[in-house]
């Protein structure tokens, strides 16, 4: 360490010297110059005395991907408050835009902004909708599985829009409303913190509505299994069997993959939300994943139903979703291969019920009846000695 020390003395001094020939400081009395070469001098000498260049640059190289995963999430952020722009670049130039278009300027808007998310979600994801037979033609309920971000919601709305003429209005949490410069993109898009009456209304006026019962807190808290966390939530059903509308069950493939939660700060994630109601857990991701979302078959609301078996019903609909269409647990590099080739899923083992057996197993069913009628006659005729003798 001495000589170490001994041996960068003179490169202090030079480092010093250059300093003050490159400041001039012997023709000035600048004083913030000297204090900027001193500065300079003593960081200098602690980079050279401290740190490792190539243990930093290791460093460096080693950590650039985790950076990235957490960074990627960010694009979404531009993205919204670029739709956000988008919307107040209409309303600003309305007038002109309505003349231009013959309509109103928040459907050009919102024809603009959902092209630019069907944009990113076709490059990005290779997005696909399969099950749009089994949307009906008049207003319904679509009941989806909530992602750590709702990103294929937003596609999905896109989509509707642009190649369906279905403008569908959504459900989120209060908070979203509160965050600066959202609130002309969630009033264009008809975004809104639905009770049960408004939800109900938005339906009888002949809108399609989507709710995502999860919500916040099976975004957070969520995980690469796909349990749905909706506890006593049975707000939708309350609404479905109020607007007598059918529920579409939800689901995209492949949506844990694209963004995920930090699991290790789950618990404290948790005790803070259950304190401010405020979602904290960090998201990381942005994996270009194979993205596709299942609707599956209408559920008509019987009027017999209370809204928690209508609840369960919907909830095993969405189950069903996931044990056809997903890998569980679900695997990001499978996912990513999945852009280039659909790999089968892993489907589980489940017991056979009664009325179901193997062949085999019926075969062994019956070797052992026919064992015990033998065992039986044996037996009887075992008695049938002892009564003789």
């Amino acid at each position: 360490m001495v000589e170490n020390q001994c041996d960068a003395r003179p490169v202090k001094a030079y480092i010093m010297s250059d300093l003050l020939k490159k400041l001039d400081l012997e023709a000035t009395n600048d004083v913030m110059k000297l204090a900027i070469a001193v500065i300079g001098f003593y960081v200098g000498s602690f980079y050279m005395e401290y740190v490792d260049t190539e243990y930093s640059l290791w460093l460096t190289w080693f950590l650039t991907p985790v950076i990235v995963t957490f960074l990627l999430p960010a694009v979404i952020i531009i993205l919204i408050y670029l739709s956000s722009i988008i919307f107040y670049l209409y309303r600003l130039y309305r007038l002109r835009v309505v003349t231009e278009v013959q309509n109103d300027w928040k459907d050009a808007a919102r024809v603009a902004v959902c092209a630019l998310w069907d944009a990113h979600g076709w490059l990005w994801h290779g997005y696909e909708i399969r099950g749009v037979e089994n949307i009906p033609a008049g207003p319904f309920l679509v009941i989806c599985y909530h992602g750590a971000l709702p990103i294929d919601m937003y596609y999905f709305t896109a989509r509707m829009l642009l190649f369906q003429r279905r403008h569908l209005h959504t459900v989120a949490d209060r908070f979203l409303f509160k965050i600066p410069g959202w609130s002309q993109l969630l009033e264009g898009l008809c975004v809104i913190p639905g009770t049960v009456a408004t939800c109900a209304g938005v339906l009888r006026s002949g809108n399609p509505l989507a709710i995502s019962p999860g919500g916040v807190y099976e975004a957070q808290f969520g995980d690469h299994y796909y349990r749905l966390h909706w506890k006593s939530r049975t707000g939708f059903a309350k609404v479905a069997l109020e607007a007598n509308v059918p529920i579409i069950p939800m689901f995209t493939q492949n949506v844990r993959e694209a963004f995920r939660t930090v699991g290790w700060l789950r618990g404290i994630c948790l005790r803070i939300y259950a304190a401010t109601r405020i979602p904290l857990a960090p998201v990381y991701g942005g994996f270009p994943v194979k993205l596709i979302t299942h609707l599956g078959k209408p559920i008509y609301p019987d009027p017999s139903l209370t809204p928690e078996q209508l609840q369960q019903k919907v909830a095993t609909a969405i189950e069903d979703l996931v044990e056809e269409h997903q890998r569980v647990p679900g695997s990001i590099l499978h996912a990513l291969i999945e852009r280039v080739y659909e790999m089968p899923k892993k489907r589980p083992k489940k017991p056979y019920t009664n009325g179901t057996c193997k062949k085999d197993t019926a075969k062994k069913q019956d070797v052992s009846d026919k064992c015990d009628s033998d065992r039986c006659v044996n037996d009887k005729c075992d008695n049938d000695k002892v009564k003789v003798s």
